[in-house]
């Protein structure tokens, strides 16, 4: 039985990226070749958003993504307890493909 080597990947991460972005609203939207997130930061009382950071994902890369948000989501539960979702707010997504989160 031949036993995968584990690869590992040199990542660079920049002091300005390091830093990360502030999101409230994520707007998902896709078409038969990707997967398009749009992070947004979106204030109480004020009519307008603005999108702070969009990542495209090939489907298969989504589906990872999907994936591997589920497990972090139960290992933090189980450790922390069940995230209760208060959010009784629905915004309304533009586009006739599309999702928010």
């Amino acid at each position: 039985m031949q036993q995968q080597q584990e690869q590992k990947i040199d990542i660079h991460l920049s002091e300005e990226v390091a830093q990360g972005v502030y999101s409230n609203l994520a707007i998902i939207t896709h078409s038969h070749a990707e997967f398009i997130l749009d992070f947004v930061s979106l204030m109480p009382g004020l009519p307008k958003g603005i999108v702070r950071s969009r990542i495209i994902l090939t489907p298969q890369n989504a589906k990872r993504l999907l994936f591997a948000l589920q497990d972090n989501m139960q290992k933090f539960e189980a450790k922390n307890g069940k995230i209760i979702d208060t959010q009784q707010e629905v915004i309304p997504i533009l586009g006739n493909a599309g999702g928010k989160a």
